[in-house]
């Protein structure tokens, strides 16, 4: 069942984040936009990849507004080890939520029950807390950062331009298309 439109559930857990362990709940996700990022491990291949290329995103994500989440089952403990012994990793300056009980991935629906890792997920939460966006890849294909800004100009033009919505590889200052009886059968 998809989660787009739904409200996020509740959760708290320990994370890290520029040197720091802090605690992050549900809450912390909602006043702005949110980019939620589960990644099946710390130490692993494909994932210091994914989340380097994030963090190379992260200044851009931010001048949207934008705040971003990575979460691995892995705890708070191992994301510092990793940020501390891995160059790519340590470049991360964004949220590293740890989720050894499984709340948040559950709560997400990306566990993967049978080997307690998360798929390769990805959420855009607008404001209120509401998934706007969801991604899920296998485990052996890497995600691309860059069309994640895509999508969240896309989600926040949509959401400040009520009864427009955004075409195929619409990018900022492009048209648009407001739906109408007119459109009905000549796109």
């Amino acid at each position: 069942m998809s989660l787009v439109g739904k409200e996020i559930l509740p959760f708290k857990a320990q994370a890290f984040k520029n040197g720091d362990f802090v605690e992050v709940t549900e809450e912390n996700l909602k006043g702005q936009w949110s980019v939620v990022c589960f990644y099946p491990a710390d130490f692993t291949f494909v994932c210091p990849t994914e989340l380097e290329d994030l963090q190379n995103q992260y200044a851009t994500l931010k001048d949207l507004g934008v705040e971003v989440y990575s979460v691995s089952t892995d705890t708070h403990f191992v994301h510092k080890a990793w940020h501390d012994s891995s160059e790519a990793i340590g470049k991360i300056t964004y949220t590293m939520i740890g989720d050894p009980a499984h709340v948040i991935s559950r709560n997400f629906d990306v566990l993967i029950e049978e080997d307690g890792v998360a798929d390769r997920g990805t959420f855009i939460i607008d404001p209120d807390g509401v998934v706007q966006a969801v991604e899920i890849n296998a485990g052996g294909i890497g995600r691309d950062a860059s069309t994640l800004v895509n999508k969240i100009k896309a989600a926040q033009y949509v959401r400040n331009n009520p009864g427009e919505v955004c075409p195929a590889k619409w990018e900022e200052g492009s048209e648009t298309l407001k739906p109408s009886l007119d459109l009905v059968g000549k796109i």
